[in-house]
């Protein structure tokens, strides 16, 4: 059975999927820390990066912190605060290996920019949250949260 990959879609392999499709893959698999050009800032955690081994740019999802959307409140300003201190800059990508790649399939990674960690400066800055906490801020979906569906009448 020949397994079908979007490379272009999901250039980044999971671990579970690296024994499979490692020799398969058309460019380098990120397994450690590398040096990028940051060429666009997306939002408070999300940037794509150009690297001088793909012939592609991709995007990079920022580990440990979330941002606001940039539909929500304080979003376009996380993403200004970001842009204003690495867009254009060469920066150093800073993987863990047994946790590289999110379930969009987009590469996770912390960024050294110039000798400070931008999830620490995006954390210290208040402009973004700690990852575990991300859904602090919004208001819950009260019919979801209490199920209400199954108590209205059809």
């Amino acid at each position: 059975m020949v397994f079908e990959h979007d490379w272009k879609n999901f250039p980044e392999l999971s671990n579970s999927q690296m024994d499979e499709l490692y020799f398969l893959s058309p460019h380098k698999q990120i397994t450690e820390n590398i040096r990028v050009k940051v060429i666009k800032v997306h939002d408070g955690d999300t940037i794509t990066v150009q690297w001088n081994e793909r012939d592609f740019n991709f995007p990079v999802r920022i580990v440990e912190i979330d941002a606001p959307e940039l539909n929500r409140p304080g979003g376009h300003r996380a993403r200004d605060f970001l842009k204003g201190h690495i867009e254009g800059d060469l920066v150093e990508l800073l993987i863990d290996p047994e946790n590289r790649v999110e379930k969009w399939g987009r590469l996770l990674a912390d960024v050294n920019a110039g000798g400070f960690v931008v999830s620490e400066l995006m954390l210290s800055s208040g402009h973004a949250l700690p990852f575990e906490r991300r859904r602090e801020t919004e208001l819950p979906l009260i019919a979801k949260e209490m199920n209400i569906q199954k108590w209205l009448p059809r």
